[in-house]
């Protein structure tokens, strides 16, 4: 793209922003969020894009609807979809709205009663250049109460990553706690969580839409077992792990293959506080290399047993390995298997991150 076409589009794309902006509102507009137990709150939904490995146009774009306060698994959507606009710091929500908007709208065609009272979404609300990042975008455009919850800060309006803030974190005890994000304003543009007593790492909490900041970080926290609150750290069931194996990786026939194929090439977007850098890649990949050969129980410190075994002895064809001798058969060791459940387990170096086919657990 040339500089012309992208100043001319940067001005559209913040004339649009500053339109949307307006409407955003900032307070509770329903009596669950004012209850202390949020009462009246029976659904919660989560949305994200995962990206491929080294591709920034194809994406899985991902909707779940989770009961509450139980969180179970209500509902879930992923479709294969192509990005067409361009990415441009502080615009992502025009390359990624589309295609979440549409998962809403789908199910409100389809299951209306699914529809979920409040949205969690992979990145940040008014925590933004312009106070107006994807959770507002939305929120907006589908008129539902939206939070925007982002795992690394953005470095935006005099908010840095700096002594400062790294003490801060450090002051945060137990899950619950948090502290503001205040502008060189004085206004306050979102809230750094400490999400669960599990994590010391906190996750960024902003208003999206039709909900007030404090309530946003109180339903953030109830939603939270892990670090990331479960509607969005739930992005890869069976339905998705589906799609995207179906989508990038036709050349590899056997079940098998696909599973340990898609280890190397499933990944998470991550803002990045450069702006001149698209939201970077993370790999979820497997550190251990006893594991990637399937045939032997996995020797990573991290790891109590290979599930890479489990999966390929539960989706080779039976022939393949009836073949085999009895001392080169896939196995697993009683104390390492997991019942009636095809996992798919991968180790990321700060946080141990568990993808199952069929249901999500992290350990």
């Amino acid at each position: 793209m040339s500089a012309r076409p992208a100043e001319d589009l940067v001005k559209q794309w913040e004339s649009e922003q500053a339109l949307l902006r307006q409407q955003v509102v900032e307070g509770d507009t329903e009596d669950w969020q004012r209850a202390p137990d949020f009462s009246g709150l029976q659904r919660v939904g989560g949305v994200d894009l995962s990206f491929i490995k080294g591709d920034d146009v194809n994406a899985c774009a991902q909707l779940v609807v989770l009961s509450y306060p139980d969180l179970q698994l209500l509902y879930e959507d992923s479709q294969m979809v192509t990005l067409t606009a361009p990415y441009i710091a502080g615009f992502l929500a025009f390359r990624e709205t589309p295609f979440l908007l549409e998962s809403l709208q789908h199910l409100e065609r389809d299951q209306p009663q699914l529809l979920p009272q409040v949205v969690f979404v992979d990145g940040n609300g008014l925590f933004h250049y312009r106070e107006f990042g994807l959770a507002c975008h939305l929120g907006v455009l589908s008129g539902l109460p939206c939070v925007g919850v982002a795992k690394n800060l953005l470095q935006v309006q005099g908010v840095n990553k700096d002594e400062e803030h790294q003490s801060q974190i450090a002051a945060l005890q137990k899950g619950g706690d948090c502290f503001p994000l205040t502008a060189t304003s004085g206004k306050v543009l979102g809230k750094a969580l400490r999400s669960c007593n599990k994590s010391s790492k906190p996750v960024y909490v902003s208003v999206g839409h039709r909900i007030s900041l404090d309530t946003a970080v109180r339903l953030t926290h109830s939603c939270c077992r892990y670090r990331v609150p479960e509607p969005i750290r739930q992005p890869f069931t069976a339905a998705s792990f589906s799609c995207c194996v179906s989508g990038f990786l036709p050349s590899v026939s056997s079940s098998a293959g696909k599973m340990h194929a898609v280890g190397s090439l499933l990944c998470r977007k991550e803002e990045t506080a450069s702006p001149s850098q698209p939201p970077r890649a993370k790999c979820l990949e497997r550190p251990c290399e006893a594991a990637t050969k399937a045939l032997s129980r996995c020797t990573c410190p991290l790891a109590t047993g290979s599930v890479w075994t489990q999966l390929y002895a539960s989706h080779t064809p039976a022939a393949a390995t009836e073949s085999q001798s009895p001392s080169d058969r896939p196995t697993v060791s009683p104390e390492n298997t997991f019942a009636n459940t095809s996992r798919l387990q991968i180790h990321d170096a700060k946080n141990e991150v568990l993808i199952m086919l069929g249901t999500f657990q992290e350990q």
